[in-house]
């Protein structure tokens, strides 16, 4: 198995378990044409995809299916002999079957809570199943299995969740339990308790700014009353009166 094959599983893997809390063991939904193509390219499925989802599997079908692959005739007798070896789920078909593709539609409706992994050829029943969030995809092609990337519905599931800061409520237990496990909740207490109480401003700064005083600067008299003084000072006589002379 090469390795850039098992960094893409594990990398689409870890965004469904983070996302949809999809973990081991993984039930794998396997079709008849999923069946027909392992058989065709000598593919072990039991061997195999254990492998190459790095965990346990547990492959199962549905009397639907196997139904289907009756009506089908000696072509998919090999694909029916495959089949019956997985665990049977129960449908809500158990009294009038119908179609492996609609059984298994009705098997991961909704929200897909059993966490179904669904494994088809079927190019219908593969864009169905992408148009739902939280359902991993598995094919076969040039001999290999292969994990789909995330659909576009799951991403934009994600990506809303994310901007709306929503987290799914089995993800708040999980973190929850972690927290107490770690005794990040007992830390984070004593710390809201240790915080200061926010008191009222600084009395301080309060205080009234004191103004400068400003000195005055002395005033020097203008050259014009100056010189309005000096006029003063020297009074001429009158005209009538002569002045003495030795």
């Amino acid at each position: 198995m090469k390795i850039t094959r098992q960094k893409h599983a594990k990398k689409i893997l870890s965004f469904y378990k983070n996302n949809f809390n999809i973990v081991p063991p993984y039930n794998v939904l396997v079709d008849g044409t999923f069946c027909q193509a392992a058989l065709k390219h000598k593919i072990q499925m039991k061997e195999q995809l254990p492998k190459y989802l790095m965990g346990e599997v547990q492959l199962c079908t549905t009397r639907c299916v196997l139904k289907e692959l009756e009506s089908l005739g000696k072509d998919l007798y090999g694909a029916k002999i495959i089949a019956q070896k997985f665990q049977v789920r129960h449908c809500a078909h158990s009294t009038s079957p119908v179609s492996g593709t609609a059984c298994i539609l009705s098997l991961v409706a909704d929200d897909n809570s059993r966490h179904y992994f669904v494994a088809t050829q079927d190019n219908y029943l593969a864009e169905k199943v992408k148009k739902k969030a939280g359902v991993p995809l598995l094919f076969i092609i040039q001999n290999t299995m292969v994990l789909d990337k995330p659909s576009p519905k799951s991403v934009v599931q994600v990506k809303a969740a994310q901007t709306s800061q929503l987290i799914p409520e089995h993800q708040k237990h999980s973190i929850q339990h972690l927290k107490e496990e770690q005794g990040v909740v007992q830390d984070s207490e004593r710390r809201r308790r240790k915080r200061r109480r926010v008191g009222g401003p600084n009395p301080l700064s309060c205080l009234k700014k004191k103004k400068k005083q400003i000195e005055a600067k002395p005033t020097t008299a203008a050259p014009e009353q100056k010189r309005s003084k000096r006029n003063r000072k020297k009074r001429r006589p009158p005209a009538n009166i002569t002045p003495l002379t030795a």
